[in-house]
């Protein structure tokens, strides 16, 4: 419990801080990161009626000092019970304590209590709009950034630390890829580049512009072939890349109309979708080998996708998670073999922009209950049980960040959580 009164205190902070010596960003950064550093040196103090006090006071202090009215609740951030926990910088090397309960005994709120920030990232000037931690290392985050560079964070480092910053980018980039293997990624940018570089060294290996010289939007790898690489552009166009010969395979573009802004491939590699900012999200089959693509079927929402999320498992049948600027979270089971999608449910989270990002939770068969976790412009990061009530869906509500939160990325094991938003800032977030 008192781990998330640490965690009001520090999005107490951070929402005031929008006010908060407003020409000088720097100062705004170092203010909010020495704010939080005190925080976790203070977790131990447990006395919950005088965290109360404090949050009291010191938000009336802050109302008068800025003029602004802030409305805060003193409870959980969380919308169910949940375990009380210490708010620790170490990280435990299993996802959930081996002492307490198991697994299948906790709920689904106990599961995905976060005790508090870990660490803070503020290398970006701009905003940051995809972060993508390395598949099967929670070490390893990549951050895209509208300024126009790449960073590659070593989060569990002592402390965490920005690895490398990748420039090559002349534009705000629009999308991060990591590899099977962690040792290449792909970025792409407005300004119409798609770009491979060495991970392990930060080297740029090659650059390929847009056949129609075009912004890009987003790019992925295809997980069964690392040298394709499918990608999205502002004029409608979805394309296949060899990325190891820098070669458009014939056949391997299609028009879906509008601006492509997300892409999703299932694990085979075998079919993926791609949405646009008409709300048109497409399944396509591709050929491996050769790069070819046909189009399957087609589906419809109410807004700009911003973001889509496949996942293999939910009720023994795969699904896709769309993020759409309808205010609305979508929820598809993928119903065949050619991409069909059917609406399961449809969730309320604030999101009117192209950026705000969804993801499925990566470890659902020990839950009761099956999570996603999503940015939104109300500046929250919000964690919803879509197999739960529908009336009461979020379990949990981290508040740290003051402007919206776009990108979201959890580490495979869920130990940590990334979050990222308009002003530059990524947080990184501990579970319990």
């Amino acid at each position: 419990m008192a781990a998330a009164f640490q965690q009001q205190i520090f999005a107490l902070d951070a929402r005031f801080n929008a006010y908060r010596a407003p020409n000088n960003p720097n100062f705004k950064t170092l203010y909010i990161r020495r704010r939080s550093q005190l925080l976790r040196e203070n977790a131990k103090f447990k006395d919950i009626e005088t965290i109360k006090k404090y949050i009291n006071v010191r938000s009336q202090l802050l109302q008068r000092r800025y003029g602004v009215q802030d409305n805060i609740s003193i409870s959980s951030s969380s919308s169910r019970p949940r375990s009380s926990s210490k708010t620790s910088m170490a990280i435990d090397e299993s996802p959930l304590n081996t002492n307490s309960k198991k697994k299948n005994d906790m709920t689904i709120s106990e599961n995905y209590a976060f005790s508090g920030v870990h660490h803070i990232f503020d290398q970006h000037t701009d905003q940051v709009s995809v972060v993508k931690f390395a598949n099967n290392d929670r070490s390893k985050l990549c951050c895209a950034s509208h300024d126009g560079t790449v960073s590659i964070c070593d989060v569990t480092a002592t402390p965490p630390k920005v690895t490398y910053i990748l420039q090559g980018h002349t534009k705000p980039v629009t999308g991060c890829d990591w590899s099977a293997s962690n040792e290449l990624l792909v970025t792409c940018g407005l300004d119409g580049a798609l770009s491979l570089w060495e991970a392990s060294g930060g080297r740029r290996l090659r650059t390929v512009r847009d056949q129609l010289a075009a912004p890009l939007l987003c790019c992925v790898f295809q997980p069964a072939n690392n040298n394709m690489v499918i990608a999205g552009n502002a004029r409608g166009m979805v394309e296949v890349l060899n990325i190891s010969t820098g070669i458009y395979p014939r056949g391997g573009s299609s028009i879906l109309g509008g601006r492509v802004l997300s892409i999703a491939c299932e694990s085979s590699g075998r079919m993926f979708w791609a949405a646009n900012d008409k709300g048109v999200i497409v399944s396509y089959r591709m050929d491996s080998a050769g790069g070819g693509l046909s189009k399957l079927r087609r589906c419809c929402v109410g807004g700009a996708v911003s973001c889509l999320s496949w996942s293999p498992w939910l009720a023994r049948h795969p699904a896709l998670l769309v993020s759409a600027a309808d205010n609305s979270l979508y929820l598809f089971r993928i119903a065949d073999r050619e991409g069909n999608l059917t609406l399961k449910k449809r969730f309320e989270v604030s999101q009117s922009s192209c950026s705000v990002k969804s993801t499925f939770c990566p470890i659902m068969s020990f839950r009761r209950g099956v999570c996603v976790v999503s940015g939104s412009d109300d500046s929250c990061v919000y964690f919803l049980d879509i197999e739960g009530h529908a009336d009461h869906p979020v379990v949990n509500k981290l508040q740290g960040h003051a402007s919206p939160v776009l990108g979201v990325s959890f580490s495979y094991d869920e130990s940590l959580l990334a979050t990222s938003d308009v002003s530059g800032l990524v947080i990184i977030w501990r579970r319990s």
